[in-house]
């Protein structure tokens, strides 16, 4: 490639950066090391705004915050010297300040956003400033619609394993380290990078492993079509020579690939022919895959993914095909990948009570929940399969309600409360509801019922839940508080 287009393609990242920050009067520059810099974060607690304080104060920045409610993650930082103040107030502004850093959940009409902008403060989204830390390492991007945080746990816990000491953010906790970040002595850094506003589009990695497209975040996206042209533009903006891991099999990704720079590598990975890294021998055991992983045409060994699900055995080769393009060698890789245990709210298991199996998973894309409903079944084979599911968004429910109504065919009977209120418009709130989803469901053959209140879900399960069958809370609001509600009601097995 000419130094002309690689001159052309920096270009691009920038001026597409530049719209993340807002024009509040302030400045803000590209960071030459964050020691001694000054952050205040809008929306602390959260899972990646709480990862990036810790990877910030590691590196030396002063750090503060606030967030609406006094969580976990708000009271961790806080004991790692951050200062967090519960609730949202223009005086929570320190006087000394490089910028403001807010979360997508954060809204203009914010006290402290709005107290930065008047005093001229720079003002820059989390995405934006995720990808300033990134620009110091060697990038490693994890893309997709479904499985980015998996599969970057799984990834920077392997690497970590086979001793590269790796900094990474992801979106979810990984119990194994104790967290959902982690700053190292690595050149790399591994991120989950949402499409979601475009906010990928801040990173430029050196590695960018894409794992699918579907419709999803229809309530910022006009279709289908245009989050691929997003992923063409992230593709576009990679860093010079770096590599890109495909999955070969999913067909809007392929649309991607033909926007491949020449001076990209791309390497593919998946269950069809022609793949460089695939699977074979397939054997389930005991809910899990076990496979062999051949490398263009070399078997490497044999190895296994712990958690269960075909679709962890796609995750397994993305980390396995990402882990080999960042030089680490085959043995070590496939040694390591069954030792990752999974990460908060993917299938975990929150108890057995009464011979009643109690799990919670994230699920909230019909993709998602037709993957896990399967690896449920051949994991744990259940008498009977009781599937609490919150929907998250109307938006989502309106533009995907069929597809939902075919993705609980597995579920013995679905539960469903009225929609997690996230990011929708009055309208939109009233074009669909909980109940709307139930009469599709149970017009596809599906047993589903709409119970309004946790409690009451609570109720409706301790009388109909037999020993031998499995609940699982399903979303990606707060619907475990049934999970746990249900287990505080017996008190788990011994």
């Amino acid at each position: 490639m000419s130094r002309n287009s690689v001159q052309s393609a920096d270009k691009v990242v920038q001026a597409r950066r530049q719209f993340e920050v807002v024009n509040s009067g302030g400045t803000y520059s590209s960071m030459k090391g964050m020691k001694g810099k000054r952050f205040h974060l809008i929306g602390i607690g959260g899972v990646g705004m709480s990862a990036l304080a810790r990877v910030l104060m590691t590196n030396g920045a002063v750090v503060s915050g606030s967030d609406q409610y006094e969580g976990a993650a708000a009271q961790a930082i806080a004991s790692q010297g951050a200062t967090v103040y519960v609730g949202h107030a223009g005086e929570n502004l320190p006087d000394l300040l490089d910028a403001v850093v807010y979360s997508a959940a954060v809204k203009p009409d914010n006290p402290e956003f709005i107290a930065a902008q008047a005093r001229g403060c720079a003002v820059v989204k989390y995405a934006r400033m995720l990808g300033e830390l990134m620009d110091h390492y060697k990038g490693v991007a994890i893309c997709g619609t479904h499985g980015k945080s998996t599969t970057s746990a799984w990834l920077s816990y392997l690497l970590r394993q086979v001793g590269e000491d790796v900094n990474f953010v992801v979106g979810a906790k990984l119990p194994q380290l104790q967290a959902s970040s982690g700053v190292g002595t690595s050149e790399f850094f591994v991120a989950e990078a949402c499409e979601y506003d475009r906010s990928f589009l801040n990173i430029r990695p050196k590695i960018a492993c894409l794992l699918n497209i579907e419709a999803d975040h229809l309530d910022y996206y006009k279709d289908e079509t245009e989050i691929v042209n997003a992923f063409i533009e992230f593709v576009s903006g990679m860093a010079h020579g770096g590599t890109l891991v495909v999955n070969a099999q999913d067909e809007n990704l392929k649309r991607v690939v033909r926007h491949c720079r020449p001076d990209v590598a791309c390497v593919t990975y998946g269950l069809a022919p022609g793949c460089d890294v695939t699977a074979d021998c397939l054997t389930l055991d005991l809910g899990v895959y076990h496979f062999d992983v051949i490398v263009r045409g070399e078997r490497l060994g044999r190895t296994h993914a712990t958690l269960p699900g075909l679709h962890n055995v796609m995750n397994a080769l993305a980390v396995i095909t990402t882990a080999l393009s960042m030089d680490v060698k085959a043995e070590a890789v496939l040694a390591a990948l069954p030792a990752f245990e999974g990460i908060d709210r993917r299938m975990m298991v929150k108890g057995c009570v009464k011979g009643v199996t109690v799990l919670d998973d994230y699920a909230h894309h019909p993709t998602e929940i037709r993957a896990t409903l399967s690896a449920i079944q051949e994991r744990f084979q259940p008498r009977r399969l009781w599937c609490v599911f919150q929907p998250h968004q109307y938006s989502r429910t309106r533009f995907l309600l069929d597809d939902f109504a075919e993705s609980f065919k597995l579920a013995h009977v679905t539960v469903v409360p009225e929609i997690y209120f996230v990011r929708d418009s009055e309208e939109t709130k009233q074009a669909v509801n909980a109940q709307v989803l139930v009469d599709r469901l149970t017009g596809q053959g599906s047993e589903a019922v709409f119970i309004q209140g946790f409690t009451a879900i609570c109720e409706y399960l301790v009388a109909r839940v037999e020993p031998g069958d499995v609940v699982v809370t399903m979303g990606a609001g707060d619907i475990w508080k049934v999970a746990d509600e249900y287990i505080q009601r017996f008190g788990r097995d011994s």
